[in-house]
This record gives C-alpha cells, structure tokens and sequence, in this order.
C-alpha cells in the first residue's frame, strides 16, 4: 500500500522545558482520500497517543485545526494531502505563538484581543418588539467578515503582533469592522476607543501577510483601513456610520 510521510514539529514541556522543538516522521497509508487531520488522528490512534493537537469540527467552521502545513497557514480538516502534491507533509503549529505542547498553541492573548473589542450586537434605542430587519445591501456588507472563523492564521502571520505585543490584530479588528458595518448596531461611541488608537487600527501596515494566510480568503486588512477611514470622517465630520 502506498504511504505518506508526515513530518511533525513536536514539542512536549515535561520533556523538552530547556530544548528546542524536534521534528518526528511517521509514515501512514494513503489511499488517495486523506486529509493532514485524518492522517493525524490515525497516528494518535494508531503510532503515538501521545501526539497533541486541535480539533472540533472537522468541517473548516470551528478554526481549531488551523497549523502551518508545507509552508503554508492551512485548516488540517480541509488539507487533502492528494492537492499537497507531495507523498512529505510538514507539519507545524501557527508561528510565532506561545507553544502548549506539539501542534497546539495557546491562544489565550489572541481572544482577549478578541474580546477586548466587544464583538456582539449592542443597542441604545429601546430593545425592539421583532427582529430587525436589513435590507439586502446591508446585508452584503457583512459577507466578509462574518465569515471569519478565528483560526489565529492571520494573527500568527502579522508581523505588527510579532513586534508589538498590544496590538489587536488582524482577526480582531477584523470583528470591530463586521460590527461597525452593521446597520443593526449601535456601539459607534462605545466601541470606537477600542480601536481608534496604537493598539489599533494604526499599527496595522498594510503588509497583507494576514490576507494571504487567511484559509478562508478573507481580506482583514481592507476592513482595518475601513476602520481608519472611519475614525478620521468622525474626528472630521463628526458623523456616525
């Protein structure tokens, strides 16, 4: 039967606390339908239980298998390895991410940053007797970034979060815009100092990695210069939305 080699970055804090990780290879069989998460839940099960990584939905929705795939930012459930092209499959965590063990990173910076920007539905006016409704152009403003699954793909590429650890980022000032568009929301003064400052908006340099890494396609940084547009219309016209 043919395999597939699959080349892990591996790290364990009990046993590698003073060293630097280590790659291990393990070869699987490949029958020409297999996913990098099929190929790792076969050598948990199979080769190594102790092998450590992310996972939920294994339908590209959660974000949870985001990794670093033959130097490629990737969802592992929506990898085939037949479109990798290659019987050596490199796998490594998000970079640049503080390590758990092996393929899992923590991530605890990045949903702060995420929940520091107070991403959900607030309203002023008195709470409505029916849903509210959007007209279809409205709607379409949040075809972008509603779509955004909070990987860390585009974080973990950013060199502005490399350098700086106070800035927001790319996913999380991504949310800022989504709800900022959002003609049912009515945070404009409450949410704006989230964003409209160093932390923010500013430090973001139109580098585009966090377009390219993006696994969803998505363009972070087109709603980030959204955003700074509409911080300077504010100052200058004092307009809302």
């Amino acid at each position: 039967m043919r395999t597939v080699t699959f080349h892990i970055q591996r790290w364990d804090p009990d046993r590698d606390e003073k060293g630097a990780p280590r790659t291990e290879s393990f070869e699987i069989p490949y029958a020409g339908q297999l996913t990098v998460l099929d190929g790792l839940f076969h050598i948990q099960e199979k080769i190594d239980g102790s092998l450590a990584f992310r996972y939920c939905c294994r339908a590209s929705i959660c974000g949870s298998c985001a990794m670093y795939i033959n130097g490629r930012y990737r969802l592992a459930c929506q990898t085939n390895v037949k479109h990798l092209h290659t019987d050596e499959v490199r796998i490594e965590p998000l970079p640049h991410l503080p390590l758990v063990k092996d393929l899992v990173c923590d991530m605890t910076d990045f949903f702060a940053k995420y929940e520091y920007i107070q991403p959900w539905l607030m309203r002023t006016s008195r709470e409505p007797e029916r849903e509210i409704l959007q007209s279809p152009a409205d709607r379409r403003k949040l075809d972008m970034p509603i779509d955004c699954i909070l990987c860390g793909a585009c974080y973990s590429s950013c060199p502005s979060v490399w350098g700086e650890d106070h800035y927001l980022g790319p996913a999380a000032l991504l949310k800022a815009y989504r709800f900022e568009v959002d003609s049912r929301d009515e945070a404009v003064k409450s949410r704006l100092p989230s964003w409209d400052n160093e932390r923010g908006v500013y430090r973001c340099h139109v580098i585009t990695n966090c377009v390219e890494a993006c696994p969803k396609e998505l363009n972070p940084t087109e709603g980030i210069q959204w955003l700074k547009m509409a911080a300077v219309r504010r100052r200058l016209f004092g307009r809302g939305k």
